[in-house]
């Protein structure tokens, strides 16, 4: 088999890497770990009382699953809405969609599963409101 081949990739991330939206990412599954084309998939920690940058993600679909802590994602044009999130939970988030997350324990982590329809890890997150 060449390296360019399609074929079944393991991956454990082996270091914490600071995202654009200042929260703590482990890389798993991208299109520079495994060369996937269309999807990427993470793991975030939100530290306790900690909160992401409020960002939106230009042109793709994001999912998330959240395993553990509770979380508030405030969003809209002016952070308007919001929905609180517990392990168990799954959150949708719209391409453009203004949001930010709040990790609403002020003395243990929130960690969740991210996953996208882009194989990029960072490249299409812009700060809010100057992304826009």
């Amino acid at each position: 088999m060449n390296n360019h081949e399609p074929k079944v990739q393991s991956v454990r991330p082996d270091r914490e890497v600071m995202t654009q939206q200042r929260l703590p990412y482990f890389i798993g599954i991208s299109g520079q770990t495994v060369n996937a084309t269309g999807l990427s998939m993470h793991l975030v920690v939100i530290p306790p009382g900690a909160r992401a940058e409020p960002h939106i993600h230009v042109g793709y679909e994001t999912g998330i699953y959240v395993l553990e802590g509770t979380v508030c994602t405030r969003w809209g044009q002016a952070l308007e809405h919001e929905v609180i999130s517990q392990a168990g939970d799954f959150l949708f988030i719209p391409p453009g969609m203004p949001h930010e997350a709040i990790n609403l324990s002020e003395t243990e982590p929130a960690r969740a599963v991210v996953a996208r329809n882009d194989p990029a890890e960072q490249d299409k997150v812009l700060p809010f409101p100057s992304g826009l």
